[in-house]
């Protein structure tokens, strides 16, 4: 299906519930009012037609510099039936942004949820695990944020680079170790 038709679909579904929408974007998207998501998301994987029965990918998006200020969160489908794509996308204003859970449509959306939660602040109502996933549960802030600034210590451990070790890595000193920083086996061997 095409994205204007999907779109039309979802039109006489929602009517104006469909906010606007961008087909000709590299993704194709309508946006739809926040509180409608869960009940957008539902008829998308429920509809014969339309049949999303994958959320690929839900990310978080900040806009501080927006008049006023919001988040946006953006739904990526697909359909494994169709062979189609197309995504949803809400906004939420900056300060205590929230958005409707769609997890009980899609169980991948737990995962993709707390993480949104752990690096932009958006709380997703009616999850039902909303915690950090890739921080530990005691940090503060969401670093993902434009305004985010690292803290100085975490834990009482110094974490923020100083500007000595700034000054060595620019000037071309390898600091740390990483996970591949180690001479591989067949270094010995000349290459052609």
């Amino acid at each position: 299906m095409e994205p204007k038709a999907i779109h039309e679909k979802l039109i006489g579904e929602f009517g104006d519930k469909v906010l606007s929408v961008d087909l000709e974007a590299a993704s194709p998207f309508a946006v739809v009012a926040t509180e409608a998501i869960a009940d957008v998301a539902s008829f998308c994987k429920d509809d014969p037609d339309l049949a999303f029965d994958n959320l690929m990918c839900l990310s978080g998006v900040d806009y501080p510099g927006e008049d006023p200020p919001r988040m946006e969160v953006v739904y990526h489908l697909l359909s494994y039936t169709h062979h189609h794509t197309f995504a949803l996308k809400v906004h939420t204003p900056r300060e205590n942004p929230a958005v409707p859970t769609v997890e009980g449509i899609w169980g991948v959306a737990n995962f993709h949820e707390r993480e949104c939660w752990d690096m932009f602040g958006i709380a997703f109502t009616g999850h039902s695990d909303l915690r950090r996933i890739l921080l530990p549960d005691d940090w503060e802030g969401f670093p993902l944020r434009k305004d985010w600034e690292d803290p100085e210590y975490y834990n009482g451990m110094h974490v923020k680079p100083t500007e000595q070790m700034a000054e060595r890595a620019l000037a071309g000193e390898q600091i740390g170790v990483g996970p591949f920083d180690f001479d591989p086996p067949n270094a010995h061997v000349e290459k052609e």
